[in-house]
């Protein structure tokens, strides 16, 4: 799945602007001594209560394993003009142990009839026997209830007859409306089951582990076409002009994968080179958006199964554009499903910036197919194994496929955005119990995904790109068609030595790196589960402390954390217990050579081969971890920096300044310092050491401007238009350059119009005012356009004509750019009219709801607006998102994280306490609690230095 402000979804893209303050193996065995059917004969008062008031056979969240599906038939008959479909299944099921009950999920569901036939019933054609259903909501199970108790090592088939509507969320089997060309509204339906709605579509045995094959039927209008997970069989002609759509059997896969839509839909098709039919959906109107969405999809399929050495085991592929659609992307074996602006693209409204999501979307889903469709988790715990390794993929695959996107330098922005998450105490280690629905949800997180990217690009620059890709395939061979836990990958990259690798202790090493500075770390026996498993069960980011005396460095680890300063005494025991083995890599200003060293204690020393002015850490940030240059090291860093930055490599200015102002957050460097460092960047010619440094100061500009600390919002907007002047200036109102010129113009431009530098703004006006004179048919050059559709909202023409061009607009690319715009209006009840709007869900659809509140409350005229609105429409906000969802994440961090104040802390706190007396507890309330807290402290801390440093500068 891919999360929106990320894939969330975080890294959703919405085309907002995301806030910059983010937001053991599980066993399948019953947990009794004995059989649980044994267990509920001898106690069944120690077991919960079903809806009809009869003991429930079963009190675990976790389904038993006594019994265990091989195959579904589902036949599925949806109506879309009374909303609701009915269906039936048959599930040959193999009994593990004997037992008295089958236990499926069930959620939302009419079971009109339930029998069991066993393989001599069928045999005889016996009729079935008769299950007694029971049903207990709080565990969404059902108990299906056997007269007779079913024998270990035999098969039986279980038939459900059942009903229920379409959804009306975003979960399920739900509905999904378009609004034509003509105006006309339509309706589709469409599933998605990630992580835990199969059952709010056909009971099942709804947990990854409990993998099956799917034989599946739809029925439908002949003005539809029904799509599912493998290719159509036959088409059966039924009474009254219904059509019956048969589909071939899926490979052995875990429910979530299971999809099937139903919709009037167009497409474009191709072949890959091993023979794959590719297909892109989308409603009639968008059918030309869909083109480029196809060249990079059989692109990237050709680089995986090369890349693999493992083809693609379905013989179709088909990606669709749904008009409602909660997260990314859904990874559907075979028919991959995505929100309109993750798959298509419209060259007249999509930016440089829509493209680079567009195609990662992409390679993100199709990376899915081997990692977490072929090999899956055992458990949510393990999600980061499909997430992180999907996430780690893009970078690869992209960096491959499209070398002019330039995707390897955004990814240092994946692992710096999860390390603001990570310094927080209230992170989660990567792999972390989840057992409820909700717990599961929020493990799809930016933990989950960057955090889970990010050591897996360590761990590749660590041992060699060969060595890893090796030790992947080997992974994904091993595990194909089955299920996988932590210590399995692990297992698999110690185990996948080259012919003539060096090998210490199960762990391989490239040849290359057995240079005079590795030997003896390479002779240390160090496994790759002993290094890599503190990454992964202990949360949090080390801080890696360097005092360079002479030629001899001084090492030492500690957990990095940033609102914990010294002098607090708390300090310590935050500390106790953290241990990572950490993989450096060090250059010095002597050579150009690539050190290595592995720190795995508390202290260590180095000697450097030869004298040396400065010594920099994490060579291209390819590692996970900080920084700090104790005594006269940042003094040194920053001379170098201003006498001739190109010493140090691109990635590793972006990394410094990264690091310094992490530091500051954590009170081991002083603001000054760190500000000191950007002074440079008048020289900069990387867009991204240029993007890092702007966007910090444009950062603590929003702080000040929220705070309406009006003295030092005013000089910072002096400095940063004085400052970067010339680059402001020497953009041109176009869509020309590099994918990364483009990005920076953007940037810088957008910077400038929203501090209202007037040739911006007169450059902005002018190419609305056109716009508007020819009634929204001018095109403005893309990566301008979110720009100039923002000035032009802010008069009250503007903005009312923006609201009409939105709900005529076919491109989802363009929607984004206006809904940003309308969302920076300084009037309040336009700010009011686009929550209700975004409420009502016709206009603005629900599922660009999160992110449109977010970018309200990012607006100083709206920030009280959107908190006060969540606090009182709670409940509302409920009946449309479920608690753990991304989008009710993203509703709760948007809106408050920005806060600086103790006032508004109190008031959040109390708000949080208030839902957990409901019952309503997420970790996002500590996140955002700890958030707050830092920003509070941040400000005390900084705030007369930042005064002092502008009034100096300026």
């Amino acid at each position: 799945m891919v999360n929106p402000c990320r894939k969330q979804i975080f890294n959703i893209y919405i085309g907002f602007y995301c806030s910059v303050i983010i937001l053991p193996q599980m066993c399948i065995c019953s947990h009794f001594s004995m059989p649980p059917s044994d267990q509920f004969n001898k106690d069944p008062g120690a077991f919960p209560v079903a809806t009809n008031g009869e003991p429930f056979p079963w009190r675990e969240l976790r389904l038993p394993s006594t019994v265990s599906p091989l195959h579904y038939d589902l036949f599925v008959h949806p109506n879309l003009t009374s909303l609701d479909f009915v269906a039936s299944e048959k599930i040959e099921v193999l009994v593990r142990d004997a037992t008295q009950f089958i236990i499926l999920h069930s959620k939302d569901l009419e079971i009109m009839n339930a029998t069991l036939h066993s393989e001599e019933d069928l045999r005889y054609r016996k009729p079935g026997k008769k299950l007694n259903v029971l049903s207990y909501l709080a565990h969404q199970q059902i108990a299906l209830l056997v007269p007779e108790k079913l024998m270990a090592d035999l098969r039986y088939y279980v038939a459900i007859d059942f009903q229920a509507k379409l959804a009306d969320g975003f979960e399920g089997f739900y509905k999904s409306t378009y609004r034509t060309l003509g105006g006309e509204t339509r309706t589709i339906a469409v599933t998605d089951f990630e992580p835990t709605e199969a059952r709010m579509a056909f009971p099942c045995f709804d947990e990854p582990l409990f993998k099956a094959n799917f034989s599946i039927k739809i029925r439908r209008e002949s003005r539809h076409i029904a799509l599912s997970n493998m290719p159509k069989v036959k088409t059966i002609e039924l009474e009254g002009g219904l059509l019956e759509d048969h589909f071939e059997t899926t490979v052995k896969m875990s429910t979530y994968l299971v999809a099937y839509i139903v919709c009037d839909f167009k497409s474009v098709s191709g072949t890959s080179s091993s023979g794959v039919k590719v297909s892109i959906y989308a409603s009639p109107d968008k059918w030309n958006q869909t083109h480029y969405a196809l060249e990079a999809s059989l692109k990237l399929l050709d680089f995986y199964e090369n890349y693999f050495d493992i083809n693609y085991l379905l013989p179709k592929l088909d990606l669709v554009a749904i008009p409602d659609f909660a997260s990314g992307a859904m990874e559907n074996w075979g028919l991959i499903t995505y929100r309109e602006t993750s798959l298509l693209f419209d060259p007249k409204t999509s930016s440089a910036s829509d493209k680079l999501w567009v195609t990662r979307v992409i390679a993100h889903e199709l990376a899915h197919q081997w990692f977490g469709n072929l090999v899956t988790m055992e458990w949510w715990n393990d999600i980061w194994l499909n997430e992180g390794f999907a996430n780690y993929m893009e970078l690869i695959s992209v960096n491959a496929t499209y070398p002019e996107l330039q995707f390897d330098n955004y990814f240092l922005d994946v692992c710096f955005e999860v390390i603001k998450r990570d310094s927080l105490n209230s992170s989660r280690p990567i792999s972390n119990q989840a057992e409820s629905p909700t717990q599961i949800q929020e493990m799809f997180d930016e933990v989950s995904y960057n955090k889970g990217a990010c050591i897996l690009n360590m761990l590749k620059d660590f041992l060699s790109e060969e060595k890893f890709q090796k030790g992947i395939i080997h992974y994904l061979k091993k595990f194909s068609f089955r299920n996988a836990k932590n210590e399995d990958l692990w297992s698999s990259l110690s185990n996948s030595c080259l012919e003539g690798g060096f090998t210490s202790g199960g762990f391989c090493y490239s040849d290359s790196k057995m240079t005079s500075n590795t030997l003896t770390f390479l002779g240390e026996n160090v496994e790759v589960k002993e290094m890599m498993t503190p990454w992964t069960l202990q949360k949090g980011i080390p801080l890696v402390v360097v005092n360079q005396e002479g030629r001899l460095l001084r090492l030492r680890q500690e957990r990095f954390l940033s609102r914990v300063f010294k002098e607090d005494p708390a300090r310590s025991a935050l500390q106790e217990r953290y241990l990572w083995h950490i993989p450096l890599t060090y250059s010095t200003s002597s050579s150009n050579v690539i050190h290595r060293h592995i720190l795995k204690s508390k202290t260590d020393t180095l000697d450097l081969p030869e004298k040396t002015s400065w010594v920099k850490f994490n060579v291209d940030s390819n590692g996970y971890y900080i920084v700090h240059y104790e005594g006269h090291g940042w003094d040194q860093l920053i001379t170098q920096l201003n006498q001739n930055h190109t010493l140090f490599r691109p990635k590793d200015r972006i990394g410094l300044i990264h690091d310094a102002f992490q530091l500051v957050s954590a009170g081991r460097l002083t603001l000054d310092k760190a500000l000191d460092l950007t002074h440079y960047l008048q020289h900069e010619t990387s867009v991204l050491a240029l993007l890092k440094g702007l966007r910090y100061l444009e950062l603590f500009y929003h702080m000040m401007d929220r705070r309406n600390i009006s003295d030092v919002t005013e000089n910072l907007k002096h400095y940063l238009l004085r400052y970067f002047k010339p680059m402001i200036d020497a953009q041109s109102w176009s869509d020309e350059g590099s994918v990364w010129d483009r990005m920076l113009r953007s940037a810088l431009l957008q910077l400038a119009c929203y501090l209202n530098h007037a040739p911006c703004i007169r450059n902005a006006t002018e190419l609305f005012s056109q716009w508007m004179e020819s009634s929204g048919k001018l095109n403005i050059p893309t990566d301008v356009l979110k720009i100039v559709y923002s000035v032009g909202a802010q008069t009250t023409a503007g903005w009312n004509s923006l609201l009409e061009h939105y709900e005529l607009s076919m491109s989802g690319a363009e929607k984004n750019k206006i809904l940003y715009a309308l969302s920076t209006t300084k009037h309040q009840e336009k700010l009011m009219k686009l929550i209700e709007l975004g409420m009502e869900g016709k206009v603005i659809k629900t599922q660009d709801f999160a992110p449109l509140l977010h970018a309200i409350a990012r607006n100083p005229k709206g920030q009280q607006i959107a908190w006060n609105f969540v606090r009182e429409n709670w409940t509302h906000l409920l009946k449309k998102f479920d608690l753990g969802s991304f989008a009710m994440r993203i509703i709760i961090s948007g809106t408050t994280s920005h806060f600086s104040s103790k006032d508004e802390l109190q008031e959040v706190k109390l708000f949080f306490e208030s839902l957990k007396a409901q019952g309503s507890h997420l970790d996002i309330f500590q996140i955002v609690l700890e958030t707050i807290s830092k920003n509070i402290k941040w400000l005390e801390k900084n705030l007369p230095t930042l005064r002092t440093w502008l009034l100096v500068k300026i």
